[in-house]
């Protein structure tokens, strides 16, 4: 992918710009909201762009983007945490936020996601083996065999799939799927997966939706 990082500290975009670039994606670096703006004119898959910039904040540049037009997927990068900084970066038209300190294979995960859902925003149909879903009819199969699925259960499919082979993180699932941006300590995540696993795995013989002890899930044929 290609991916901007607008960002003031230098050091701490000289890190990112690193770390992306040794998992081959093209990074490039602007220091403010200006110079980011220019950039991105140039076109990009994602932007990753700081709360707090000097002059221009984040804010106001993704609203200048997408004022503009500019659908490329931005990930707010900030000190700023709580649910009222979160939403007001969702609502300046974030895709996504990601709270500082964090830990760089998060920031990549969440990256790749916001890049293929980028380019899947014309897909109708997703497949795992011998599992499909349909998009707009909403409607599951496994290996011809119709599969029921609550609404939720449903949601949960989708992201899992569009993510496939993924490691999906329970912070990933809260806000994608349940439009969370706090864990509210519940088990509402291991009711539903577990749920979904015994509705697209119990009478098959090759599971598909695996628990990554510490990390997640991922849907995968591959195990």
């Amino acid at each position: 992918m290609r991916i901007l990082v607008i960002e003031d500290d230098v050091e701490a975009a000289a890190y990112m710009v690193k770390g992306l670039r040794e998992h081959n994606h093209v990074a490039d670096h602007a220091a403010n909201a200006e110079t980011g703006l220019q950039m991105a004119e140039s076109g990009y898959d994602v932007i990753v762009l700081d709360r707090m910039l000097p002059g221009m904040d984040g804010l106001a540049a993704a609203e200048a983007l997408r004022a503009k037009g500019d659908q490329t997927p931005i990930l707010f990068l900030s000190a700023l945490g709580q649910v009222d900084d979160r939403v007001k970066g969702l609502r300046a038209g974030g895709d996504d936020y990601l709270v500082k300190p964090y830990a760089f294979a998060e920031l990549l995960a969440r990256l790749e996601v916001l890049g293929r859902r980028r380019g899947e925003e014309t897909l109708t149909e997703l497949k795992i083996g011998d599992l499909d879903i349909d998009l707009l009819s909403r409607r599951v199969t496994r290996a011809g065999q119709r599969i029921d699925l609550q609404p939720r259960e449903f949601q949960l499919l989708e992201y899992l799939a569009r993510n496939a082979d993924q490691v999906v993180t329970r912070t990933m699932l809260l806000e994608n799927v349940w439009e969370y941006n706090f864990d509210p300590q519940t088990n509402v995540i291991d009711v539903h997966v577990s749920r979904l696993r015994s509705k697209i795995d119990k009478e098959f013989d090759t599971p598909l939706l695996h628990t990554v002890r510490g990390a997640g899930y991922r849907l995968s044929e591959k195990g």
